[in-house]
């Protein structure tokens, strides 16, 4: 079932397809770092198989910011976290708005491996304000 999923996708099963407004970098793109998190919910029997024999390759310690989103999750299988880098430009550039692109892949990517999900959150970092930051600290 979820490499079926997965042969769809055309990629390895958790490597979430790209977030849609991405663009290249340019002078006007905004770049986001956002964190979608959540919880498995009423996981199947091949779902909790498939991720078990995954866990290692989804440890947060091996987990990075990516335009196609990185999956990491708990050793119970119960919590988990899709990393996006989503870079966005003209009226889309906002936290809201990379939130919006990073929620919306991070429920396909679910859906499309019938991982059932709730109780999804996101924390969103704008790259430029960081830098902006930075240039200001004495």
């Amino acid at each position: 079932m979820v490499d079926q999923a997965a042969q769809m996708v055309g990629r390895h099963p958790f490597a979430a397809t790209t977030v849609t407004g991405v663009s290249d970098a340019g002078p006007s793109t905004s770049t986001y770092r956002v964190t979608v998190r959540g919880r498995f919910h009423e996981l199947s029997g091949d779902a909790r198989a498939y991720l078990a024999k995954h866990r290692a390759e989804h440890d947060i310690f091996r987990s990075a910011f990516t335009p196609e989103g990185t999956l990491t999750f708990d050793d119970r299988l119960d919590f988990f976290n899709l990393r996006y880098e989503v870079r966005l430009t003209g009226e889309e550039a906002s936290p809201a708005g990379a939130v919006e692109a990073a929620e919306a892949e991070a429920e396909a990517f679910l859906r499309t491996l019938r991982l059932g999900y709730r109780n999804l959150h996101s924390d969103v970092m704008d790259l430029r304000a960081m830098t902006e930051h930075r240039k200001t600290r004495p």
